[in-house]
């Protein structure tokens, strides 16, 4: 140990990770086509898919194939990509909801105002996150328009734009209890408490997706809030995931011919390596989220 540091594993050349590979039991018939993958890929993220492969000897299964790990790779890769224009819908659309129910009752700049929020509500905090918001997108055409015109007064449908999507939960958690039935009963017919918990593990959702983590055979750390119109417990499997992520899309016509049109394209094509319940799918996800 050096500099008070533990010691490490030794770097390894794209040589030394085939020949790791291949020594474990994975079959590469085009090493050229290895070695390219490798320089652009870490092989630390690559071996979370080849983990999947793996028995309980910790060799890979028979049939295992580089490029069987790469099209999972891929179909995970894609999965993310069309998860995150989704939420994207849902982000937004919850943006509008909240914004609108909130200025409309208190007043373009309500929100600046703690007794508009529940008990629990820090205040301090949610005003210091306003500030260094503004302070961090300077440049946005729209935060120099309203500190020129209007002194650094933005409304809230203004300053929400800002917002991560953490924050909008945040914000949606800490309204009055009968402010959040409002907006649920209005926006989405559920109870305020699903809607609640189930923006906190999209916005999870999100955060694995744009960071690019293994969604295929990787559980993620929160099980929604189950509907009381729903006939099992949900988990945290991408499945019940993009079960509340369907009762909180905005467009019943987008989400059958969008949506699901190209996740259905999207399974269909990567059929031949993908295994749905490797993701928590039933025989009958296509009719559940129709």
């Amino acid at each position: 140990m050096k500099n008070g540091y533990k010691s490490v594993k030794n770097p390894a050349t794209i040589k030394a990770q085939i020949d790791k590979l291949r020594s474990r039991g994975c079959v590469i018939e085009d090493e050229e086509r290895a070695e390219f993958v490798l320089s652009n890929i870490n092989y630390y993220r690559l071996v979370h898919y080849f983990s999947v492969f793996l028995d309980g000897n910790g060799s890979y299964r028979d049939g295992t194939t580089f490029e069987k790990v790469m099209r999972v790779y891929d179909f995970d890769r894609l999965l993310r990509s069309l998860l995150l224009t989704a939420l994207e819908e849902v982000e937004i659309s919850m943006r509008a909801h909240v914004s609108n129910y909130h200025a409309l009752k208190y007043g373009a700049l309500g929100y600046l105002n703690e007794s508009t929020f529940d008990f629990h509500h820090n205040h301090k905090y949610f005003t210091s996150k306003i500030d260094r918001l503004v302070e961090s997108n300077t440049g946005e055409a729209m935060v120099t328009h309203h500190m020129k015109k209007y002194g650094g007064s933005f409304p809230l449908w203004v300053i929400m734009e800002l917002f991560s999507f953490g924050m909008l939960n945040t914000f949606y958690a800490d309204l009055k209890t009968d402010d959040k039935k409002a907006i649920a009963d209005k926006a989405f017919g559920v109870s305020y408490r699903c809607v609640e918990d189930w923006l906190y593990c999209l916005s999870d959702l999100r955060n694995a997706c744009a960071h690019y983590t293994r969604l295929y055979a990787n559980e993620l750390d929160n099980e929604p809030k189950q509907p009381g119109d729903y006939h099992r417990p949900l988990t945290g499997s991408v499945y019940d995931h993009i079960l509340i992520l369907k009762r909180l899309y905005p467009r019943d016509d987008a989400w059958r011919s969008t949506f699901l049109m190209r996740l259905e394209m999207l399974i269909t094509e990567y059929s031949d390596v993908v295994e749905l319940e490797h993701i928590g799918f039933p025989d009958d996800w296509r009719e559940e989220l129709e």
